[in-house]
């Protein structure tokens, strides 16, 4: 049986998923690297998988999962720390390319302890675009030679909160933006990958790692009238949550008991994908906290499918 990890995206939030990680490392007294046969992320699942499948130079990950989410307690206030006039720039003008420069260096896509697909969307071909740290007979491009830091900084692109990536992989200029407008939650790229990656087997298990959902309800009579200024800070929340949804509908339909959600409604914290304040990351953890309580039983059989033979 061939086993999956696939991370949501998210902005911050993605320290949920990142100690929900760091339990299981906890439990099982083995890298997330180890345990997995393939990792997927988008944005800042994407970093996240990134993160975990860097080599140490050593035939060994780099990071161990509770670093990963130390990387955002220390800089993603440093990320999310200086808004700009939303309307008329990108909120944020940062060098996030520095940021995941001091967590990648120069590693390679293909250098990943494990097989990681990172999702992002090809503005100048109007399509999605795959990161894939393997070669694939059927794609004309060759994401291998790809530094870690620019699939981290194109997955991670959200419009409207950062300008888009502009990279240039086999002597093609792309324009990259977060793979969450398509794919936000990639675990159903991942099994078709999967599938493929793996021909000749025939049993998945596929873990899904959500970064909290909203609970705050959008009622008609406020929506009503809204025009483009109204929707446009709602409507990447919207699609986000959408397209989570919907693929956990599928996936759960297709795997059955081999495929497990980790996600919960943010009750405490602020759902917002950049509110990296200390009071808000506090929070967070409390959110994490609780998922793993409430999904204790669900983390243990996890853990022991994760290792058995």
């Amino acid at each position: 049986m061939k086993k999956i990890l696939a991370i949501d995206g998210g902005g911050i939030r993605g320290l949920i998923p990142a100690l929900v990680l760091a339990e299981m490392e906890s439990r099982t007294r083995q890298p997330i690297a180890g345990l997995f046969d393939l990792l997927a992320g988008t944005s800042t699942g994407g970093i996240i998988a990134l993160g975990l499948t860097r080599d140490n130079g050593h035939g060994a990950p780099l990071y161990p999962a509770m670093q990963m989410a130390e990387f955002y307690e220390n800089r993603g206030p440093e990320i999310f720390g200086s808004p700009k006039l939303w309307w008329l720039d990108p909120k944020y003008d940062v060098d996030i390319h520095g940021i995941f420069q001091s967590l990648f260096g120069d590693a390679l896509l293909g250098q990943a302890r494990k097989p990681v697909l990172i999702s992002s969307y090809d503005l100048g071909n109007r399509r999605p675009f795959f990161f894939k740290s393997w070669t694939d007979e059927d794609r004309k491009i060759d994401t291998r030679d790809v530094l870690m830091v620019s699939a981290a900084w194109a997955t991670s692109a959200a419009p409207t909160y950062f300008p888009p990536a502009r990279l240039r992989i086999d002597a093609t200029e792309y324009t990259l933006i977060d793979g969450g407008v398509f794919v936000n939650n990639p675990a159903m790229s991942a099994y078709a990958e999967a599938r493929r990656y793996f021909p000749d087997e025939t049993k998945f298990l596929l873990v899904s790692l959500g970064t909290g959902r909203k609970t705050q309800r959008i009622p008609y009579d406020e929506a009503y009238d809204w025009g483009i200024l109204e929707w446009l800070p709602r409507l990447l929340d919207v699609v986000f949550d959408g397209v989570c949804d919907a693929v956990d509908y599928q996936l759960e339909k297709i795997l059955k008991g081999n495929f497990f959600r980790f996600q919960t409604d943010l009750h405490i914290a602020n759902p917002d994908m950049d509110d990296a304040s200390p009071e808000n990351l506090e929070k967070l953890k409390a959110e994490a906290q609780e998922l793993i309580n409430a999904q204790s039983a669900n983390l243990d059989e996890v853990c022991r499918l994760l290792t058995e033979n």
